[in-house]
């Protein structure tokens, strides 16, 4: 399985220009089976989503899980999946996620064809280290209490340093940040992160660094392809 995880801005370039159009291009050029995105949709009034969903499938061959919540946003407060026609999902959550600011994660159960079924929990966390920390704390909670399965967190961390700020995530947790994705003008930090439970190895990873991702968004999209480990 091939994954990718893209801070979109609301599609706001680093020209400030909302342009959902380059957002759409790169994200077609990822050629991955899942995409968590973060920051899919406008924060203001009903938070309509930042991309065309009707676009979205005739750019990119990819369709967004449906969260069931009312309105036009994509994704549960910003965070958003794209996820090849041929997937199958199951046991969809949307979080509430503690800290000052409104944060929430989506868990949710992926199969694709002739590959094992893995949990992908979507997250974008809070821009205070303390905040960071209880929200760690909550999701792998809320993983612990469903049914064992590969599990990858996936998202913008927020986090700076390499060895701080995750509470004890790295307990169960290998922590992957495949390269700096942030500022996308000029990368200095590894805020996009992967961190994939004990039964799951990365075969390769890396960020996707061009003219078009630079100018699409402040992050850049980072991307793993994983397996899982026999017992």
């Amino acid at each position: 399985m091939k994954i990718a995880s893209y801070n979109i801005r609301k599609c706001i370039g680093l020209d400030r220009r909302r342009d959902p159009q380059r957002v759409l291009s790169v994200l077609s050029e990822l050629e991955v089976d899942i995409v968590a995105l973060q920051e899919a949709d406008k924060r203001l009034g009903r938070r309509p989503s930042s991309l065309p969903i009707d676009l979205i499938e005739r750019h990119t061959g990819m369709l967004p899980l449906e969260l069931g919540g009312a309105g036009p946003s994509l994704g549960w407060h910003g965070n958003a999946l794209l996820l090849r026609p041929d997937s199958s999902f199951a046991d969809v959550e949307c979080l509430d996620l503690p800290g000052l600011e409104p944060r929430g994660a989506v868990i949710v159960d992926i199969s694709l064809k002739n590959a094992p079924s893995v949990r992908l929990v979507t997250v974008h966390l809070g821009l205070l280290r303390k905040s960071r920390i209880r929200q760690i704390a909550y999701i792998r909670d809320a993983v612990a209490n469903r049914t064992r399965r590969p599990t990858v967190i996936m998202g913008d961390f927020n986090e700076w340093s390499a060895s701080k700020g995750l509470g004890n995530l790295s307990e169960d947790f290998n922590i992957v940040a495949p390269g700096k994705s942030f500022h996308a003008a000029r990368p200095v930090a590894k805020l996009d992160r992967f961190a994939l439970s004990r039964d799951l190895y990365v075969r390769d990873a890396g960020v996707i660094d061009n003219i078009s991702a630079r100018r699409a968004s402040d992050h850049l999209p980072i991307w793993a392809d994983i397996g899982t480990i026999p017992d």
